[in-house]
């Protein structure tokens, strides 16, 4: 019969698979650097040969990369989700961000509802300290940091939903939200009604997935988004409006 002896996996190939899962579930993320070698060697206890064996094999597959002098990274394995044309393309045109909106309302919903089942205790103080995080930057009336911290805050409730196509796709997302292709967040920030009103909303998000309230959770992240909805809506109306007082005022001063 066709049986053959089973032989044990090679320590580098464990080694592999474990880093792999890491990236896979977003534990290590693009462009960290891992420990030193001896420092990763003494960690997983195993020598240095076997790790370097499980590096360059990662390397090979395009997991990891390394930088001269610098040390080993994990590599860019989000990638470009969408062409550099296509990206221009959403950021001309507004039914992209609304669209976007939508998108981020129903995969978010999503994510927060899972959470709320999943998330380990670890996942629950991520969330609790960068909430915190927020809370302080609100203090200090800082809108660039509150809008960072926006992002990680959606983030870590992705992260917490343990799903990982789910993780690495919005992360892709989230890449062109920091870089205001969809729509500058600092501008939401700037007003103290609409900056009250956001740290609100993600007090009722983080409140709902630490009671592990789900269906309480997806619909603290609906509100919040269809809140971030109409502010954007009312901000492009009043855009028009300036921009048309200001064409009739340059016609003006032209007669």
């Amino acid at each position: 019969m066709p049986f053959q002896s089973v032989q044990p996996e090679k320590i580098s190939t464990t080694v592999t698979h474990q880093i792999e899962l890491l990236i896979l579930r977003g534990i290590l993320r693009p462009g960290e650097r891992l420990p030193s070698e001896r420092e990763l060697s003494e960690r997983l206890g195993i020598s240095r040969p076997s790790l370097r064996e499980a590096v360059a094999e990662l390397q090979s597959k395009g997991l990891l990369t390394s930088k001269a002098g610098a040390g080993i990274y994990v590599a860019d394995v989000l990638g470009g989700a969408f062409s550099p044309a296509l990206i221009r393309l959403f950021s001309a045109h507004d039914e992209a961000v609304f669209d976007y909106i939508a998108f981020r309302r129903d995969m978010e919903g999503l994510a927060a509802e899972r959470a709320a089942r999943l998330a380990s205790d670890t996942d629950l103080r991520v969330i609790q300290t960068i909430l915190d995080k927020m809370i302080a930057a609100h203090a200090k009336r800082d809108p660039a940091d509150e809008a960072l911290l926006d992002a990680d805050f959606h983030l870590s409730i992705i992260e917490a939903s343990h799903n990982v196509i789910m993780l690495h796709m919005m992360r892709s997302m989230y890449d062109l939200l920091r870089e205001g292709v969809f729509y500058n967040r600092q501008i939401m920030f700037r007003q103290r009604s609409t900056r009250d009103t956001l740290l609100e909303q993600h007090r009722a998000i983080n409140e709902a997935i630490q009671a592990r309230d789900p269906k309480a959770a997806r619909g603290a992240v609906e509100d919040h988004l269809n809140f971030v909805e109409q502010a954007l809506t009312e901000q492009k109306k009043a855009e028009r409006h300036e921009a048309i007082a200001r064409q009739r005022y340059e016609h003006e001063q032209r007669r």
